[in-house]
């Protein structure tokens, strides 16, 4: 495993799921990490971590929570967009505020993120700016266009932002995980059971099932392919959107 002492990880949606699993998994390479959220008791609970708390929707929150934490750790070297919504509907359930909700916080907090960061891997001469897109990002995923669209915009912005990096020692890249086992699958579930009457097991199942090698992913997965990012063996990789996701094509 590659050492990370001496490098600033800043994790968005750090408190919980994939967010604090790639989190404690930089802490662990030796990562100064902070953690953003919107939940202060929940940033809390990751352990070894600076919580910031932060609403990637709204620009001045990220500046804020940004110029926070490279007061107490530093110039940022790692930023990993990884606050999301997974909110789903149909398009004609779709609403102009739902829609807006999704892209702000999905899509617009990429962008913000990203561009908060940038500047400082630039001058230290040195990044990985890593966005966890969805296996939604590269194909329809039926009742959920808005999120799709999201999704699919952060790839392209992560292959925009490679291009403006080619040739620097600054990467962005994109990992596209399938259906993983937090807190978003419970809450699917949940929704699942009360729009078909299906039992836990079975709308449970409807996720499982939608992964190839029928089983959910664990967070520590995907976690392992964003250290993997940072390690000096992937200095080449730019502009990828690296699938977790089982077998999807």
């Amino acid at each position: 495993m590659d050492d990370l002492t001496g490098r600033h990880a800043l994790v968005t949606g750090g408190g919980t799921g994939i967010g604090r699993a790639i989190a404690e998994a930089l802490r662990d390479a030796g990562a100064k990490v902070t953690v953003t959220g919107r939940r202060a008791d929940v940033l809390a609970e990751v352990g070894g971590c600076l919580a910031v708390p932060m609403d990637v929707a709204e620009e001045a929150s990220v500046t804020e929570g940004v110029a926070r934490a490279q007061g107490q750790n530093g110039p940022v070297h790692i930023c990993v967009a990884n606050a999301g919504v997974a909110s789903g509907a149909s398009l004609a359930r779709t609403d102009a505020a739902m829609w807006r909700q999704v892209m702000a916080i999905n899509l617009d907090g990429c962008f913000h993120i990203f561009r908060a960061c940038l500047p400082d891997m630039l001058s230290e001469g040195w990044g990985r700016a890593i966005a966890i897109s969805s296996i939604a990002g590269l194909k329809g995923l039926k009742g959920a266009p808005a999120y799709t669209a999201s999704k699919h915009g952060m790839i392209g912005l992560v292959r925009g932002v490679a291009a403006d990096l080619a040739g620097k020692p600054v990467t962005a890249n994109a990992i596209c995980p399938g259906y993983v086992d937090t807190d978003i699958v419970t809450g699917n579930t949940t929704r699942i059971m009360e729009r078909t009457g299906m039992s836990q097991a079975d709308a449970r199942n409807v996720m499982v099932g939608a992964n190839p090698h029928r089983r959910l992913i664990e967070a520590d997965e995907v976690a392992a392919a964003a250290l993997w990012l940072c390690g000096d063996g992937a200095r080449s990789v730019n502009g990828q959107a690296i699938q977790i996701a089982g077998g999807e094509f």
